[in-house]
């Protein structure tokens, strides 16, 4: 890598497109259909992957087309005169669903890879349920026409159109494209002398399906990192997209995970040297004296810009395909910024007189979390209105305990999923998704921090009149033990059976008995001593 490169940044715009699927749908040999330049990182690099032929990490590839007409008259000011797009296969295997997650967040338009003699299956439905979380746009791609008799072709590739157009219906991804393809025609095993189908057509879509994505080189850097190999003579080379900020030569970055600084040497943009980049970009970093076997995937960041959180509360919201209950104190698989971790998790919401609908984006809650509030706690999520089961569900939080810390930046998107389910089940295991509101930083967080969290239950206990003192003062007893701290429930509410009310004033001797004061009226006659 260079270390005093020219700059080529403002001249092509890095569009990132997510190649998701359901196992062997043909993601990869699509990605290799379109690509003309491969990345570090592309085409199943993983041993384990090609010995299954299957993607087990995220793979990049990119080709590079020119610039768009459509582009240039929506306002946008940069000069741009190429369009490249960089292809993330993400893999469709089901126990490796945190690897889609991670991808799926760098994702400006999705490509969803469906099998077209097979049709939507599990995973298929998983990465449309991911897309939706995190893409605004998708193109369905029908994959290995080849496969279906000649004479009966199109009339398959209409029928599961309409299929899958009817699926889409109530997404967001409502009337996207659908286009039909053979990537390898043959299938994997076959020579490459066949000319893949329909993929020049399938381009074109592609580029009219571009926008210019929202990008930002203001605030802290944070970099997601696949790739990391050594290059004897001049450094360590990270590879990764670049999430927000941006970052240049000689600039200080941390590699949080592991509470170390390093000093970038130089970059590259798909071989092509730059002094910088930005946002969206799609980057090699070069630093020195590090060991690429202490990082293969994480995170890299301004220095103290990311946190290492114990625990964390989220808002939550249940995803509707999922249909096991959400229950407290269940644990989950939760994958929070590029992390996929163990946690239990702990339902709140509003009091039941102020629960309020959820509000249809995660990020723009009607009621915001806050410490100086009461949470009523539940013993699991609640669908539909407390009162019945219709109706939207109420706003709700969770409180989840992380099995081992992991460091991710503030907001970012949640993912609860039961990853353990039979991969062979024909059920989504994406169980809730939330946004990261709070993060406790301090390992004994159960001590220091939880107790700020203000979360009650209501509790009912039976006690005794043991003998009424004047119309408004009674001692009771039968409902604390003796050596119960009394003074923790002064103030609390009070009935009698006979329909007054009060509250416990304090203790009474030494035998747990109590003091209350009615309310109201006061006693009723037949009390009255």
């Amino acid at each position: 890598m260079s270390e005093s490169p020219p700059d080529s940044r403002a001249k092509t715009l890095n569009f990132n497109v997510g190649v998701l699927g359901h196992v062997d749908s043909g993601k990869t040999s699509l990605a290799r259909a379109l690509s003309s330049t491969a990345s570090t990182a592309a085409f199943d690099k993983n041993p384990q992957s090609r010995e299954r032929g299957i993607t087990l990490d995220l793979g990049f590839s990119s080709f590079t087309v020119d610039f768009p007409e459509h582009l240039r008259e929506s306002g946008g000011q940069q000069p741009y005169d190429s369009l490249q797009f960089t292809l993330v296969d993400c893999p469709g295997h089901a126990s490796l669903i945190r690897t889609i997650i991670g991808g799926a967040q760098i994702i400006d338009l999705m490509i969803l890879v469906v099998d077209v003699v097979k049709g939507i299956q599990t995973q298929t439905a998983e990465c449309l349920l991911i897309g939706e979380l995190t893409c605004p746009r998708m193109v369905v791609v029908l994959n290995k026409t080849d496969l279906l008799p000649s004479n009966k072709r199109q009339s398959a590739i209409e029928k599961m159109t309409k299929r899958l157009h009817k699926t889409l219906e109530n997404t967001r991804f409502k009337d996207c494209p659908v286009i039909a393809v053979a990537a390898k025609p043959g299938g994997p095993d076959a020579a490459d002398t066949e000319e893949p189908q329909g993929v020049p057509d399938l381009m074109e879509l592609l580029k009219k399906q571009t926008y210019l994505p929202k990008r930002d080189p203001k605030g802290d850097l944070l970099m997601a990192v696949d790739h990391c190999f050594s290059i004897r003579g001049q450094g360590t080379v990270l590879t990764g997209t670049i999430l927000q900020g941006s970052l240049a030569v000689n600039d200080t970055v941390e590699i949080p995970v592991l509470k170390v600084t390093k000093k970038i040497k130089s970059v590259q943009m798909f071989r092509k040297p730059v002094s910088g980049a930005m946002q969206g970009d799609r980057v090699g970093v070069c630093v020195t004296q590090f060991d690429p076997k202490l990082l293969e995937r994480g995170l890299v960041c301004t220095p103290g810009s990311l946190h290492t959180l114990y625990s964390a509360v989220i808002s939550v919201r249940k995803i509707g395909y999922f249909k096991g209950s959400l229950s407290t104190r269940a644990k989950f698989h939760i994958t929070v910024g590029h992390e996929t971790v163990m946690g239990k998790v702990t339902f709140f919401g509003l009091p039941p007189s102020d629960s309020k609908p959820a509000p249809s984006e995660l990020c723009s809650l009607e009621t915001p979390f806050s410490f100086d509030r009461e949470y009523y706690f539940q013993d699991e999520y609640v669908c539909g209105r407390r009162e019945g089961s219709s109706g939207p569900d109420p706003e709700q939080w969770a409180l989840l305990e992380f099995e081992r810390p992991v460091t991710c930046p503030a907001l970012c998107l949640v993912i609860g999923s039961k990853l353990d389910t039979d991969i062979h089940a024909n059920m989504c295991r994406l169980a809730f998704q939330g946004r990261l509101l709070h993060g406790f930083e301090d390992k004994s967080y159960v001590e220091t921090s939880l107790p700020l969290l203000r979360i009650y239950k209501i509790k009912h206990k039976e006690g005794q009149v043991e003998r009424v003192t004047d119309d408004y003062s009674l001692i009771g007893r039968s409902l604390f033990k003796k050596e119960t701290n009394l003074q923790l429930f002064v103030g609390l509410k009070v009935m009698l059976s006979t329909g007054e009310s009060g509250v416990i004033e304090g203790g009474f001797g030494q035998s747990g008995k109590f003091k209350i004061r009615i309310q109201g009226k006061g006693l009723m006659s037949h009390l009255s001593p």
